[in-house]
Parts: C-alpha cells; sequence; structure tokens
C-alpha cells in the first residue's frame, strides 16, 4: 500500500472485514498440504504512572498482530514441514512511553518470527533448523485459564516500555519491562530436536543465535522437559521445565532456569497456574494464577483470571517488583474472535533513598483469528 493509514483506522477497518479474508488449505495430489494464517490483536492501552495518564491504540504485545503460513508434505510415515511467519510491525503495547509513542507501522527483519524448516519423524522425533522458538521458548507458559491472550507470566506485556516515576514526580530511569522478566526463551535461528511424544513427555535441546540483529554474537543453549495430559479423571495438567546458557562477548555469561505447572478441574471449570524463573546474574520471580470460565452466553465461553507476580534483584541488588492484575474473556466462536478487558497494578522499590510510585495500567481490545 503507498497510502499511509494511521495504526487505529488501520486494525479496525481490518477487523471489520474480518470474515471475507479467512484462507482455505490447500492440498496436493501426493497428500501436501499449504495454509496461510493469521490474527489482529489491536487494544486500547491506559496508563497511569501515579502523575499523568496516557490513552493509546496499540497492538497487544502478549499476542501481536502477525500473518503466515505453514506448507507440509508426508514422505511414508515422516512429514516435512516448513512455517513463515512475522508481526505487522504495528505500535506495540510494550514499546511505548511516557514521551515517545513510535510508529504507528514499522516493520523490520526482527518482526520475522518463524522462518522454520522441521522434519518429523514417527520414530525419531522431529528435528528443525531456522528461525523458530528455542526449547527454552514458552517454558513458563502453562495455563489453563483462557484468559492468556491478555494476562499471563509476562507481565510487562500491557505497558512494558514505560518508566515508573519518583515518589517527587519525576520519571525514573527504571523501565516495566526490566523490572518484570519471565526469562522466556524466546525465537533464535537454531538447531532444536524433540523426541517423540513418550506418553504426555517431550525432551528437547536447541542451539542458537539471534541472526535478524546486526553484529550479534549472542550463542544460547537450552534444554527442556515438558509433560501434558489432558485425561486424568475430572482433571487435565501441564508443565515445562528447563534450562539456558547464553554467552555474548562484552556481558556477562547468564544461566536461566525456568518452569510452569497448570492444572485444570474440568467439572468445576477452575484453573491453577504456577510458574518461576531464576537468572544467575540478575534476579528471580514467582507467579501465580486462578482461573475460572462458563459458557453464561451462547457466543461462546466466558473466562476469569487473576494473578500476582513477586520478583527480586531484577533490576539491582536489593530491589522488589511486584503486580497483580485481574482480566475477563468472552469468545465469540463464529468469528474467531476474543473481546477482553484486563487491569494491571505495578510495584518497585528498591534499595536506594529514591522512592517509586505505583503505576497502572488497562488493556480493551480483541483478538481475531484467521
Amino acid at each position: 500500500m503507498t497510502r499511509r493509514l494511521t495504526a487505529g483506522a488501520a486494525l479496525l477497518s481490518t477487523l471489520a472485514a474480518a470474515p471475507a479474508i479467512a484462507g482455505p488449505t490447500y492440498e496436493s495430489p501426493t497428500g501436501g498440504t499449504f495454509t496461510w494464517y493469521g490474527q489482529f490483536n489491536p487494544s486500547f492501552q491506559s496508563f497511569d504512572d501515579g502523575v499523568q495518564d496516557f490513552n493509546r491504540l496499540v497492538d497487544n504485545s502478549a499476542s501481536n498482530s502477525r500473518i503466515g503460513f505453514r506448507l507440509s508434505q508426508p514422505f511414508g510415515e515422516n512429514t516435512l514441514r516448513f512455517r513463515f511467519e512475522t508481526a505487522f510491525g504495528f505500535r506495540a503495547s510494550d514499546g511505548i512511553d511516557q514521551t515517545t509513542t513510535g510508529d504507528n507501522v514499522s516493520w523490520n527483519r526482527t518482526n520475522i518470527r518463524h522462518t522454520d524448516l522441521s522434519f518429523e519423524t514417527a520414530r525419531y522425533g522431529t528435528f528443525s533448523a531456522g528461525q523458530g522458538s528455542s526449547a527454552s521458548d514458552g517454558l513458563t507458559e502453562a495455563d489453563f485459564s483462557g484468559t492468556d491472550v491478555v494476562a499471563g507470566v509476562s507481565v510487562a506485556d500491557p505497558a512494558g516500555g514505560y518508566v515508573f516515576r519518583t515518589s517527587a514526580g519525576a520519571l525514573s530511569s527504571v523501565e516495566i519491562g526490566s523490572a518484570f522478566n519471565s526469562y522466556d526463551g524466546g525465537r533464535l535461528g537454531r538447531i532444536r530436536y524433540d523426541t517423540p511424544d513418550l506418553a504426555g513427555l517431550t525432551l528437547s535441546a536447541s542451539y542458537g543465535t539471534d541472526i535478524l540483529r546486526d553484529n550479534n554474537d549472542r550463542e544460547t543453549y537450552d534444554v527442556a522437559v515438558r509433560y501434558a495430559k489432558d485425561d486424568l479423571g475430572d482433571f487435565a495438567i501441564s508443565g515445562a521445565f528447563g534450562a539456558a546458557w547464553t554467552e555474548q562477548t562484552g556481558r556477562e555469561d547468564q544461566r536461566d532456569i525456568l518452569g510452569s505447572f497448570a492444572v485444570a478441574h474440568k467439572p468445576t471449570n477452575l484453573s491453577l497456574a504456577v510458574a518461576a524463573g531464576d537468572r544467575d546474574t540478575a534476579g528471580n520471580y514467582g507467579y501465580v494464577k486462578l482461573g475460572y470460565s462458563a459458557d453464561f452466553l451462547s457466543v461462546g465461553t466466558t473466562a476469569f483470571s487473576v494473578d500476582y507476580y513477586d520478583g527480586s534483584d531484577t533490576v539491582s541488588q536489593g530491589d522488589s517488583a511486584t503486580s497483580w492484575g485481574g482480566a475477563a474473556v468472552q469468545n465469540i466462536d463464529d468469528l474467531n474472535l476474543e473481546a477482553y478487558v484486563a487491569y494491571r497494578d505495578y510495584s518497585y522499590d528498591d534499595s536506594s533513598a529514591t522512592t517509586f510510585q505505583d503505576a497502572n495500567a488497562v488493556l480493551l481490545g480483541a483478538r481475531w483469528k484467521f
């Protein structure tokens, strides 16, 4: 497009046209398939730093707007797969602050999420190469609440770029995104191996580097174990645990240990999720989330959650970062739409003489998948 639209007009007009652009799956005579997919996730963000309010239209960083496609081709009992996916580069909820709003749309190659080739074997597991999830990606995200589109362990997603104000009203240098970290493994240019599913248990290992950034010599090695069972009588469980080692010239080597566990009680639709992470060069945190869902409306399930995050030594030795929040998500099944509202409160203290004001954020939006 040569005509430039504001982020608000572009996102809202796309949602209005949603049912018209959903893509099909194409199949070849040899059993190969091509499927394209995507999502839009615009949100209204309201942030209060204790002195001033900021109200902006953003893209929800917890699950940003994106588009991609998948190719698969079976070879006997094995399957070769390729996936490409990129974010659109809309202004992110964790990418703005009190003094800057950024561009409405700014795409660069770091928005590429997947350029991933994998070979899935029936007996020996899956071998992957390219830009994609490292073995430790998502280890802290076990969750049955149904509100992860707007509330999860990455509590900085709603407003991570903003900074805390001091008690005197001045802007500090402490970003919410620095104080609240999940230490998630993320995506890298990597090689990865996953074992076959062993009665719900999967082991993974990967080695990768950040191939999308210039002059970057980061190297990360990580391992993970995951377990999931949804047929344990009245319960379903999901858990993950792993570690990552990162080396980079000019920076101290770091080791991350992280994991999560979630359980759902099917008769009551109640769920509990816990997560924790530790970085040897920084700090540690714990996270807990309670969820409940019910079919109040015929259009789809309604989900609620409350959660709490408690971190220490994340920015400086002896500091404390706490956050609590609540969220509600209404599914509209016929439109593949999740409408949501969430509130989050942030508090930070350190060992210096400076004191900081609490901050809070509200996100109101909808994710539409196609």
